[in-house]
Order: C-alpha cells, then sequence, then structure tokens
C-alpha cells in the first residue's frame, strides 16, 4: 500500500505509540515518524530500540510539519499537550488521539487548535497490561476494533484518511458520537476495570486468606482479575475521573444486579441464577463468534 501520510508525529511514547510506529513501519504506510515522550528516560529508551526515525526533547518540535499528530499521553495531560503544540501545528494537519474517553479529550483538546488544523478523536480498543516504548508490537491492532469520534462539521475526507491508516494497520473502524462512546466504553471496559481492581483490593484486605494463598490458589477468575488490574494507574485514574458520570451510572446498574443475585443466593433461588447465568454465558459465546477472543481451554493462553 501507499503512504498514507507522509510525516507523523506521536506524542507519548508508551504501548499504544509504540505499537503504531512499528506497525506503520511494516507496512510502509507513512513516511517520517517523529516522537517526544515527557520522560528523559523514556525519549533514551526510544532512541536505543529505535522507535521513531527521530526523538525531539519536545512535543512542539515533534509535530512541526506533521501531516498526522497522533496523541498518545493520559487524558488528564491531554490539556497541556494541546496548548505546547497548538502554535507549531502545520495548516491543514489532522490531530488524533487514542484515550479511553473521549467528550473529555474533545473538550481539553479542541479549543487550543487552530482553525486550519482538524480535529479527529479515535480510540483502538487494543491493549495489553503492559506498558512503556518497549511494550509495543506491530500486531496489537490486528482485528481489534479502533473507534472514530469525529467532531461536528469535520472534512469527510479528512476522516476517510485516517479511516484508512486504521484499516491498513489491521484494524475494524467505526464511528460514533462520543458520548455514546463514553456509554460503551463504561459498560465495555471502564466499569469491568474497576470491578477488577476492587475485587483484587478485597483479596488483598481479606486478612483471613494470606498473600501467599492469593498467590498461589488463583483460580482463572481472580487470575483474570490481576491482569486487568495491573493495567497503567495513570492512565486509569484519568479515564474513571474523566468519564465520571457514565461510570457511575453502570456501576449503579452493576450494584442493582449484584443485590439480586445475593437475594438469590440467600434466598437459594437456584433456577433464577441458572438462568441469569445461561444469558450471560450467552453474551461471551457472542464475544468469541465475533472473533474478539477465542474458546480455546484455558482462554488460548500458551503453557511456559
Amino acid at each position: 500500500m501507499s503512504q498514507i501520510y507522509d510525516r507523523v508525529a506521536l506524542i507519548g511514547l508508551g504501548l499504544i505509540a509504540s505499537s503504531l510506529y512499528w506497525a506503520f513501519k511494516r507496512d510502509g504506510l507513512v513516511g517520517e515518524v517523529t516522537g517526544y515522550a515527557r520522560s528523559g528516560e523514556t525519549r533514551d529508551i526510544a532512541r536505543e530500540i529505535g522507535l521513531c526515525d527521530r526523538i525531539c526533547d519536545s512535543a512542539a518540535e515533534a509535530v512541526e510539519g506533521a501531516d498526522l499528530v497522533v496523541l498518545c499521553v493520559p487524558v488528564g495531560a491531554m490539556d497541556a499537550v494541546a496548548r505546547e503544540i497548538a502554535p507549531a501545528l502545520k495548516a491543514g494537519a489532522t490531530v488524533t488521539d487514542v484515550g479511553s474517553v473521549k467528550r473529555a479529550v474533545i473538550d481539553a483538546v479542541h479549543p487550543h487548535l487552530p482553525d486550519t488544523v482538524h480535529f479527529v478523536p479515535s480510540h483502538p480498543l487494543a491493549g495489553t497490561e503492559h506498558s512503556g516504548p518497549r511494550s509495543g508490537f506491530a500486531e496489537l491492532f490486528e482485528g481489534r476494533w479502533f473507534l472514530i469520534v469525529p467532531v461536528e462539521g469535520t472534512d469527510v475526507a479528512v476522516v476517510d484518511q485516517l479511516d484508512t491508516l486504521w484499516q491498513a494497520i489491521g484494524s475494524k473502524t467505526a464511528r460514533m458520537d462520543a458520548d455514546h462512546h463514553d456509554l460503551v466504553l463504561a459498560v465495555t471496559s471502564h466499569a469491568p476495570h474497576l470491578i477488577a481492581y476492587t475485587m483484587v483490593g478485597v483479596a488483598d484486605d481479606l486478612s483471613r486468606v494470606t498473600d501467599s494463598e492469593v498467590i498461589n490458589y488463583s483460580a482463572a477468575g481472580f487470575r483474570d482479575f490481576t491482569r486487568i488490574a495491573a493495567s497503567d494507574p495513570t492512565m486509569w485514574r484519568d479515564v474513571f475521573l474523566n468519564n465520571k458520570d457514565a461510570t457511575l451510572e453502570i456501576l449503579g446498574r452493576f450494584t442493582e444486579e449484584l443485590f439480586a443475585l445475593q437475594r438469590a443466593i440467600r434466598t437459594e433461588d437456584g433456577d433464577m441464577l441458572h438462568d441469569y447465568f445461561t444469558r450471560t454465558r450467552g453474551i461471551r459465546r457472542g464475544i468469541v463468534e465475533a472473533g474478539q477472543d477465542t474458546d480455546a481451554p484455558d482462554f488460548g493462553r500458551t503453557k511456559t
């Protein structure tokens, strides 16, 4: 495939940015890629491992002349980054992001960008519990959704160009409204993460179960909770603070469901429990059939 953008700037050099770089270069989708991270140590690691064609010492320097700027920083840092890069952005450039929340990002970034620049927020539904510049790999996005959330009035051709890039790295794409995106992600990602953090915290606080027992005897359910709860704490702090309303709405619904299950267990209502678990099992089957996970034994984990 021919180049989709001549020059791309990656602001923030963690898992998503590093995976984007390796995917871009593997498939020859872009020309030069510049990169910037706030931490000098991260910039040094990026130079050491060959991450980006050129590592810059400021975000403003990195975006100079870029046709596409991808903001790969925590949601809480978006406002400051947008302020810094705005004067250096090339007329006609596209700015996007990979944040897990969209309404707060739009509110933080869009007001600072010049009218000559296009802002097309997006969000890859891909990741691991690992972070940092060494964690990226080109295959991260293959078969995963990359959601695009254009702001009102954006040129359709500009959105289509970004859509083409995300599809070229192997993603499936969809477009949606910012508020709907935040509600969907509260259901599918944000509330489940908070529940995982809570369950791991409960185990940590339960004095009658020792730390060694929690570690040694972790069954599949708790083990999967700990994998989710190992995700980057800065990113998830910002997600919850910036998607507060939708997350609280879903947690309220979760609490109601939990009370219903508590009542069924207390009253030994086996029919209710069986019906409930049958319905939720069907949702799992739908996820597997949609290609978003595997039904292989042990969730397809390889043995080490």
